[in-house]
């Protein structure tokens, strides 16, 4: 399984929509366009595809978990 199956998977699973993953891997100060995204989410066999690096995932799964769970509390 590929990283862009991974990330197509977990797009359809929590119903997030590009704008959502903007603005999740906004939260871990990575930026990409909703562009960007579409050429990840392309077929293998389209002459746009990209294929997804394991930064975008890693970034895209350290946000999730900052979406979902909320910001680490600051140690005191």
């Amino acid at each position: 399984m590929t990283n862009n199956d991974i990330l197509k998977k977990l797009r359809v699973a929590l119903k997030l929509t590009n704008d959502d993953i903007v603005e999740i891997l906004e939260l871990v100060d990575f930026k990409v366009t909703k562009s960007e995204l579409g050429a990840l989410f392309r077929r293998e066999d389209h002459p746009k595809y990209v294929e997804c690096g394991d930064q975008i995932l890693r970034n895209f799964l350290n946000g999730l978990i900052i979406h979902l769970r909320g910001p680490l509390p600051k140690k005191e």
